[in-house]
């Protein structure tokens, strides 16, 4: 196939990359060799180098391989943005595991099912957590707990408010009495897996895409040389608010910021008038970001006093981000704003527009180096569409994962012949640029993360006052989109929506629980008896658009 958009990479962008054969934890090593008294971590106003967060990294692999893990063992990490996240995920790595990111607003039946599926024995993990992790522990593989406090690598750190006891540890102390001489083990970077991205795809329960150091290494490469000009090693200075559990997170915020020597100013948990004091204080140049944060910057009435037009390179991803968004912000930014795509099956990043080179609002840019997409039929995703005909998008490249963790049907559904079907609805146009139309299925993206209607249909069954319910992802000028759920209830019975949205928030993760609750006394079928979501969906869609929303 004829890679048309290479005409549009900038000036500095290579069709192709020779990347090392390395582990993802070597990029760590290789930042050190030059810049291992740069600032690498910015928390609270306390600062790690380059040189002491390789030397923590160490202490706590040389840790873990104390404690029996093992090449190859998975080991969950549920921590925000933190130096913590950062030392623990390469340090699994340096110790030859495999890190199982978990979302710390999980609740606790969405834990056990990742600790159980992933076989994690070892978790690593905020005391903040611990009443959640204590609730499902003995119905999951964990053996090992080591707790770490907010406050580790603050001015006056405190020990983490948990129980200590058999198995159960205390990260600090556990670094602090470790030695940094690591014993080496052999890695081989197209095969061992470097992380276990929980992701629900297109449909069902989560899948752990398997990502190897190759995929991550390409990834981080990639992103790397898409922004080269504007990147300035050791010197740049990273807004991370997106989470690190996130893969985009992961890929962009962190390992690319490690490559290229950025010190990471790290936010917790996102709150608008703390991050724009981060900005005021730190002037981070580079930020990626979601829809949802730029959309609370632009909604913000002194935004601009903060230094928000100082920060001189943003990109979204994670999500569609509104054409009006991208507009604003571009104009008060005073920045280059790029919008791109990817998925967690991808490392996640594929494509982008260009930097300094023709941008096309609205459209999620061309494929990054080594990286091939194209547009094919849905029917049987066989047969190459034409410009501008709306297809499945599927990709190849060097950052595509391994398949799914012990899901080879699912695998062999989303990896063809070499390709990755994403499940996305898109077209390109006689340029290479490609647009996402719409999802194959139905999964929500609201503020960035995905949500799978099915999980909450099923939550909403188990409520003794629900006969029939649907939930459906409608579009949101804050958040993307947001979630509603429709509910026919059964006879005799009464339910109120607030009712339908506490009980909910007993079972889900905050950012999956419905904004809307409508009840109907029937909702619309299949001759078969399916439940129409999308009908649902563009019912809303029709009624916004005659409000004028």
């Amino acid at each position: 196939m004829e890679k048309i958009w290479l005409k549009h990479y900038d000036y500095y962008v290579p069709e192709s990359i020779r990347y090392p054969h390395i582990p993802l934890f070597q990029i760590l090593e290789l930042t050190c060799v030059k810049y291992d008294e740069n600032v690498a971590t910015i928390f609270f106003d306390q600062q790690l180098t380059y040189g002491d967060l390789r030397d923590q990294v160490r202490r706590l692999a040389t840790a873990l391989r104390g404690m029996g893990v093992q090449k190859g063992d998975r080991v969950s990490i549920m921590l925000p943005n933190c130096p913590q996240f950062i030392i623990s995920y390469y340090a699994v790595l340096e110790a030859g595991a495999t890190v199982v990111n978990i979302s710390p607003l999980h609740v606790e039946r969405e834990l056990e099912y990742e600790f159980n599926d992933s076989g994690s024995e070892t978790l690593i993990y905020l005391d903040l957590f611990d009443a959640r992790i204590q609730a499902v522990k003995d119905k999951t593989p964990l053996k090992r707990l080591i707790a770490s406090s907010i406050t580790d690598y603050m001015e006056t750190p405190a020990p983490p408010n948990v129980e200590k006891g058999p198995g159960v540890y205390f990260l600090k102390e556990v670094i602090a009495s470790s030695d940094p001489e690591v014993s080496e083990v052999e890695i081989d970077p197209e095969e061992d897996l470097a992380a276990l991205q929980y992701t629900g795809g297109t449909t069902g329960l989560p899948k752990g895409v398997m990502l190897t150091h190759r995929n991550l290494v390409a990834n981080a490469f990639q992103c790397s040389f898409w922004g080269r000009e504007f990147v300035d090693p050791g010197k740049d200075v990273y807004l991370d608010v997106i989470p690190f559990f996130h893969s985009y997170g992961q890929t962009v915020g962190m390992n690319n910021a490690i490559l290229n020597a950025a010190a990471m100013v790290l936010i917790p948990q996102f709150e608008i008038n703390m991050m724009l004091q981060v900005i005021k204080k730190y002037r981070p140049n580079l930020f990626p970001g979601v829809p949802t944060l730029y959309v609370a910057i632009l909604n913000h009435p002194d935004a601009l006093s903060y230094g928000v037009d100082k920060i001189r390179l943003c990109n979204s991803g994670s999500a569609p981000i509104p054409v009006e968004v991208i507009k604003k912000f571009s104009r008060i930014s005073g920045g280059i704003f790029a919008e791109g795509y990817g998925l967690s099956e991808a490392s996640p990043v594929t494509h982008s527009n260009p930097i300094i080179g023709m941008k096309k609002v609205g459209s999620i840019g061309i494929p990054f180096p080594d990286t091939e997409a194209k547009i094919v039929d849905v029917e049987t995703g066989e047969t190459e569409l034409g410009f501008n005909e709306p297809g499945e998008l599927i990709i190849r490249g060097p950052q595509v994962m391994k398949g799914y963790w012990q899901k080879p049907e699912e695998t062999a559904a989303t990896l063809r012949d070499g390709w990755l079907y994403t499940g996305d609805i898109a077209t390109m146009d006689e340029d290479g640029y490609f647009y996402i139309v719409d999802r194959k299925k139905d999964m929500i993206i609201a503020g960035g993360y995905n949500i799978y209607p099915r999980e909450v249909d099923e939550v909403l069954y188990e409520h003794p006052a629900v006969q029939e319910a649907v939930t459906v992802g409608i579009p949101d000028e804050y958040r993307g989109e947001t979630v509603k759920v429709y509910i026919v209830l059964k006879p005799g019975c009464e339910c109120s929506e607030d009712e339908i949205i506490t009980y909910c928030r007993e079972k889900l993760a905050p950012y999956k629980v419905p904004r809307l609750v409508e009840f109907r006394p029937e909702l619309p079928k299949t001759m078969v008896g399916k439940i129409l979501r999308r009908a649902l969906r563009e019912e809303e869609i029709s009624k916004q658009q005659e409000r004028g929303d």
